[in-house]
């Protein structure tokens, strides 16, 4: 029986956050590998709720084989955990497969666990975003493999528009499914789930510089996506609410 890390856990980068008042550690469970800073070492806490949220998402593909391979959305199940069924609606939204979102919704969820013991919190798996600040502002910085661009493309996140998912996609990083040429797709939107399941339908998308602008205007329809940036080589394409540092 395949399990979650056949899927998605071979990531090989990490989103650069710059935010040196927090307490920043990584928390492995399995191929489970997330970076989180909080208030404090809440470490074992945090490994409680990666294993936690691991256990339900792999328990659920056990009876339903196919919640891991399908390529497009699946019946909502009013009885699954509400992480399944977060990952059910999200990936409905944008017609993806719900594992789309899997990165995005085990950073949310351990996310909000921190809530109940740090007032900040930044969660990053594999380049996918769940934070909720107080105060100031944080700087990410892009990942866009070899595009020149890499890097330089920074988004500064304001503590009052927190909670925020920030999450990216590419189809030439990584080992995840994608059907696009893209460098990243990044999507910002109140929900790490939603912008980790917009961001994979949308580097489908792009396979050349020509996508750039009929892809972003796609994006922004998008029921609950707030901005987006997408990466293809040299060119930059940004929509919506994204403020550049």
């Amino acid at each position: 029986m395949p399990t979650i890390s056949d899927t998605y856990n071979h990531h090989t980068y990490r989103n650069r956050i710059e935010e040196n008042s927090l307490y920043s550690f990584d928390v492995m469970v399995g191929q489970t590998d997330i970076c989180v800073s909080l208030d404090s070492d809440f470490k074992n806490n945090v490994f409680d709720s990666v294993y936690k949220y691991r256990r339900y998402i792999e328990n659920y593909i056990k009876e339903r084989p196919s919640f891991l391979s399908s390529l497009k959305p699946l019946d909502f199940n009013e009885f699954a955990p509400p992480i399944v069924k977060d990952m059910l609606l999200s990936s409905s939204i944008v017609g993806v497969g719900p594992m789309a979102s899997v990165a995005g919704a085990i950073a949310q969820y351990v996310g909000i666990d921190c809530l109940e013991y740090s007032e900040n919190v930044i969660v990053e798996n594999g380049g996918d975003i769940y934070m909720n600040i107080l105060n100031n502002s944080v700087i990410i910085g892009v990942y866009a493999g070899k595009s020149p661009l890499s890097y330089k493309v920074r988004l500064k996140i304001r503590a009052e528009n927190t909670p925020l998912g920030i999450c990216t996609s590419s189809g030439r990083v990584g080992h995840s499914l994608s059907f696009g040429n893209a460098d990243a797709v990044c999507v910002v939107s109140k929900s790490a789930i939603l912008s980790d399941a917009a961001a994979t339908y949308l580097c489908n998308l792009v396979q050349n510089d020509d996508d750039i602008e009929r892809v972003l205007d796609i994006g922004v329809t998008i029921d609950g996506v707030i901005g987006l940036v997408i990466i293809n080589e040299d060119k930059l394409g940004v929509r919506g609410e994204i403020e550049l540092a």
